[in-house]
């Protein structure tokens, strides 16, 4: 349909313009993590967020307030989970991937390439965004936990502490 009602119209205006404040006001309740690099759970709380966004702009069976109750729920979750994994170890390893190793001292680990899916055209990029332009000169390409991919070149590698909580596969051992 094309047009049914004005009343319709003006409804998506006032509710749309009060949902989207409240939505920035509780994204910047909910702290930067909210909004940060997204691993597997924080896609999913964003992914809801956006729907639900949608649902109350465009179902009038849901009222303004249900919406609301529904978008702070969800940054209230997203909190609660952020805060447990930040102090329990077990539970950031369901909730999150653990880091994993492609290159290990300039051996590219084809297996982990592989589980990952991750194509070595790919770590090759992000070498050379990294300005090593030599796989050799390179200690260490991590896939982090929010897909993003770091290089620690050699000569940065120090005594290799941040890499501690990195999957090594079998083939780099």
């Amino acid at each position: 349909m094309w047009f049914d009602s004005w009343s319709d119209i003006i409804r998506v205006l006032a509710v749309g313009t009060a949902a989207y404040a409240t939505l920035v006001v509780t994204l910047r309740i909910s702290g930067k993590r909210t909004l940060a690099k997204l691993n597997a759970f924080d896609l999913v709380v964003t992914v809801a967020l956006g729907s639900t966004l949608a649902t109350i702009l465009l179902s009038s069976d849901v009222s303004f307030a249900e919406g609301v109750v529904a978008l702070a729920v969800l940054a209230a979750l997203q909190y609660v989970v952020a805060w447990v994994t930040t102090r329990r170890p077990g539970v950031r390893s369901a909730v999150t991937a653990r880091p994993t190793l492609l290159v290990d001292n300039g051996i590219v680990l084809a297996g982990a390439l592989a589980r990952q899916r991750v194509a070595v055209a790919e770590v090759h990029q992000a070498i050379r965004a990294a300005g090593v332009g030599d796989v050799d000169a390179v200690a260490a390409v991590v896939l982090e936990t929010d897909g993003s991919i770091s290089v620690v070149a050699t000569g940065k590698l120090g005594d290799g502490s941040a890499l501690e909580d990195v999957d090594r596969p079998e083939e780099s051992i």
